[in-house]
């Protein structure tokens, strides 16, 4: 293994807490948090390089920190049969301290997210597929029972998108998740290593993917937002709001749809052609104004994870090179790359706001060792 794919694993180890949790960054103090998103795709990343207790660690963390805030469900429950609306903090956050705690000091933080909470189911179920042990299921049974009926609840509702921004729409990539959670979930069921739970996982799955099918799909292609119903209207596609790096997911890892599926193919297509910089990284979206808006380190490990997948290797080791090209001295990945931003009026500002960006990302980290084994594996298919 190269040293980058060595020291990736040091710093997400020299980054987890003695809790289980896994800070986003530890040099970026805005980023001093364990987000569901980030740290169970990293715990992806540490089983899939074989530092399963490191994972397992993350998801018992995951487990109490669910069964802290559990009560939630039933209140948002309560508000959704009354009418009445549900409070930014009613809701599950999507950000706790290490500990396990909310942190509410911040009154502008969109807390309501729900891609977390299916990926953590998706993560969970590929580690006891890969380590077979089934008895981390049983013991988490009752915060993946909590989880399970919060999306249930939720899934409809608009929430803050996987980049923290849109409350006022739906997202596909979100919607993914929560259809790759219910789908792992019903897996272990039907394989007999779960037993069934309160919420038909199956029948949830189908509603979310028919959803996405109905709701999702413009011009041929997956669109990034898509509009809520509001009273006795019916959801709708924001056909302007174009395309975003995140509907990936749609493909790898959450399978809502095969891989070439033509409405699979023409999103990744529009990626390529809008997003992905030539032999370069890949940006979120067009518009992206954060930090004048980089090309993400994650998202090319992303595009070329789902390159591994369909066979195009080459493909998959150019996007794997760039990256290894990004790491600094001490071998580094950050969140972004500025060399060529979409807004660079805009990152100026960001920089006296928060700081430099965001270096070393576990994210970034993680996403390359899951490239990396990715690219492995279809060489020896």
């Amino acid at each position: 293994m190269s040293s980058l794919y060595l020291k990736s694993i040091q710093i997400i180890k020299e980054g987890q807490s003695p809790s289980g949790a896994y800070i986003a960054s530890p040099n970026f103090p805005t980023y001093h948090y364990c987000w569901l998103r980030d740290g169970s795709f990293i715990a992806h990343a540490m089983d899939v390089a074989g530092e399963t207790e490191s994972a397992e660690a993350f998801f018992r963390w995951v487990g109490r920190t669910i069964q802290k805030y559990g009560y939630k469900v039933a209140e948002v429950r309560r508000l959704l049969e009354k009418g009445l609306p549900i409070g930014k903090d009613d809701t599950m956050h999507t950000r706790f301290t290490l500990d396990g705690e909310e942190d509410t000091s911040d009154s502008t933080w969109g807390n309501f997210q729900v891609d977390g909470y299916g990926t953590w189911l998706w993560a969970l179920a590929e580690h006891v597929r890969r380590t077979g042990n089934v008895s981390l299921l049983r013991e988490l049974a009752e915060p993946i029972d909590i989880t399970l009926q919060y999306l249930e609840l939720v899934w409809k509702l608009p929430n803050y998108d996987c980049w923290e921004e849109h409350p006022e729409y739906l997202h596909p990539y979100s919607l993914a998740t929560v259809y790759g959670g219910l789908a792992a979930v019903d897996g272990l069921v039907q394989d007999g290593l779960f037993v069934a739970p309160t919420v038909d996982v199956r029948r949830l799955a189908n509603q979310v993917s028919d959803f996405l099918q109905k709701y999702a799909v413009g011009d041929g292609v997956f669109v990034k937002h898509i509009r809520p119903a509001n009273g006795k209207g019916t959801p709708s596609q924001f056909i302007g709001s174009g395309v975003d790096a995140s509907l990936l997911g749609l493909a790898i890892p959450y399978h809502v749809f095969p891989l070439d599926d033509p409405l699979i193919v023409g999103t990744i297509q529009a990626i390529e052609r809008d997003l992905h910089h030539p032999r370069g990284g890949v940006y979120r979206y067009k518009e992206d104004v954060y930090y004048g808006g980089g090309e993400w380190i994650l998202l090319a490990a992303w595009l070329g994870w789902y390159d591994a997948q369909v066979g195009n290797l080459d493909r998959a080791e150019e996007l794997l090179h760039w990256i290894e090209a990004q790491a600094d001295g001490e071998e580094q990945l950050a969140e972004q790359i500025s060399d060529h931003i979409l807004a660079p009026d805009q990152y100026e500002p960001w920089l006296k706001k928060w700081g430099p960006v965001a270096k070393p990302l576990l994210w970034s980290h993680a996403m390359y060792i899951i490239l990396v084994n990715a690219i492995q594996h279809g060489k020896t298919k």
